[in-house]
């Protein structure tokens, strides 16, 4: 089995072995994401009603406490929130600035190497469909060098193996793009998350001025 993978593979030309590499990129980003996802653990927003309770409580202190203890993107804007809403010498344009550059830069973290994913995606069957234009040109220079005695077999061999590249392509970047929607999805329900507990928090402290 390993042994004819590794000659259809062969038989797909340099351009398979591009494809090769770039689908083990593909691969270690997505297993990459997902370990850092699970480490933030960013399906757990299990924090935030107990700091809101703290705050409203008149305990912005406590409520930073807890959200120190979490790795969670939200938690490190709800840390700024409360900080910054909560210290009365900031105006609110650089409050506003403050919790924007910190909820920037989390965001920034979690789309770290997501773009390269999608680039993976989007590129993976124009890879594959170059391979095979160029299997497809040996085919019918080999056709042209037999002249009159033209196997078909010859024809059909070198069109199977230039179709192995656009499979290999399709093959790559349907699971890329597939992870890159999930991804980005995960990531979108944080800045959702996020703008939320802003929203919160800034209603809570403006209310007790």
């Amino acid at each position: 089995m390993f042994a004819s993978a590794f000659e259809m593979l062969a038989k797909g030309g340099p351009v398979m072995m591009v494809l090769l590499a770039v689908s083990g990129l593909a691969a270690l980003i997505i297993i990459a994401k997902m370990l850092q996802f699970a480490r933030l653990s960013l399906g757990d927003l299990r924090f935030v009603d107990p700091a809101m309770k703290a705050l409203d409580g008149s305990e912005p202190k406590a409520a930073i406490a807890l959200l120190a203890k979490r790795k969670h993107p939200v938690a490190r804007v709800m840390e700024s929130a409360i900080a910054s809403s909560t210290d009365f010498r900031l105006a609110a344009a650089d409050r506003d600035a403050e919790i924007s550059r910190v909820g920037s830069a989390q965001i920034r973290g979690l789309e770290s190497h997501l773009r390269g994913l999608e680039v993976i995606a989007n590129l993976s069957p124009l890879l594959g469909l170059l391979g095979t234009v160029m299997g497809m040109i040996g085919a019918f220079a080999k056709l042209e060098d037999a002249g009159s005695k033209v196997d078909p077999a010859l024809l059909a061999g070198g069109i199977w193996e230039a179709l192995l590249t656009t499979a290999f392509g399709l093959v790559i970047a349907i699971p890329a793009l597939a992870a890159y929607y999930v991804l980005e999805g995960r990531v979108e329900n944080v800045r959702a998350a996020m703008k939320d507990a802003v929203t919160r928090i800034l209603g809570s402290t403006v209310a007790r001025r």
